[in-house]
């Protein structure tokens, strides 16, 4: 399982941009296209939790798993 803050990191390797934070609510950017990042950098994101990101950032699971 992945942490959220592998995630984070390869997510913004991929080119997304953090526009502004409040606690652990980071807002995201790239392009045209916006998402908010809530997850806790330590919190395990197991496989619903992955599919939730994917979905919301527009990667498919398998795509977001090979950044």
């Amino acid at each position: 399982m992945p942490k959220a803050a592998q995630v984070l990191a390869a997510l913004k390797r991929d080119g997304w941009v953090e526009m502004r934070r409040s606690g652990s609510h980071r807002w995201l950017a790239k392009g045209d296209r916006r998402a908010t990042w809530a997850w806790h950098d330590g919190a395990d994101l197991g496989k619903t939790a992955l599919a939730i990101v994917a979905k919301e950032f527009g990667y498919t699971v398998a795509e977001l798993r090979r950044l």
